[in-house]
């Protein structure tokens, strides 16, 4: 599973050359990217349990940052699939998050007015300003710039296509159905019948019905 470094938990990571980390990092990394990679997928009950771990391991160090920063990663998991709620379980952390914390947490709500984009992670910055997200190198990333862009109503047709074609190729069926289905609205709303009819087949087929 990959994540930028802001959202893979830097503090979740043994550096080379250091003392072993505590058991709480690795078990915290590791369940927390198996909950976001079955999440994507598809798998819901897996996720559910395997955030489960990730956050029970960090609760034990007491420090609402860091449980604020493992909630983060799950919504924005959540966000690339254009699955929004209000991220309660960082909203309840809100008070005791980090600036970047914070600012992460607007940019991936759609918002973006006032925002200092110099404290979100670095391959999100150019997003703020542009609304593009096909210069997001890593994929995940990528659908969750798009995510935050569609939230923020800056998302383009390009986007969208960019969004499909990222989590077509990953295989990641929850964000690849959702998009789909922004796709078909906005050839629906066109009048593209025959688009609308392409994009519902492959709708079908990647939920398993084609």
């Amino acid at each position: 599973m990959r994540l930028s470094a802001f959202l893979a938990v830097a503090l979740l990571v043994a550096c080379a050359g250091k003392p072993l980390a505590p058991d709480w990092q690795a078990d915290a990394k590791g369940a927390l990217d198996a909950s976001v990679d079955d999440y994507l997928k598809g798998h819901t009950l897996a996720s559910a349990s395997e955030f489960r771990t990730a956050r029970a391991a960090t609760t034990s160090t007491g420090r609402a940052d860091y449980v604020a920063q493992v909630e983060l990663v799950r919504c924005a998991a959540r966000v690339a699939s254009l699955d929004v709620d209000d991220c309660p379980g960082y909203t309840a952390l809100a008070s005791d998050a980090t600036p970047e914390q914070r600012a992460y947490a607007d940019y991936l709500y759609g918002r973006w007015q006032g925002l200092n984009a110099a404290l979100l992670p670095e391959q999100h910055r150019p997003v703020v300003a542009s609304g593009q997200v096909g210069g997001v190198a890593d994929p995940l990333s990528r659908l969750v710039a798009a995510g935050a862009a569609f939230q923020a109503g800056r998302i383009t047709p390009e986007g969208i296509a960019q969004a499909i074609d990222t989590a077509s190729n990953q295989g990641w069926r929850r964000p690849l159905l959702a998009w789909l289905g922004v796709q078909a609205k906005r050839a629906e709303a066109a009048g593209d019948t025959q688009e609308v009819e392409r994009i519902r087949r492959r709708i079908a087929l990647a939920s398993g019905q084609g």
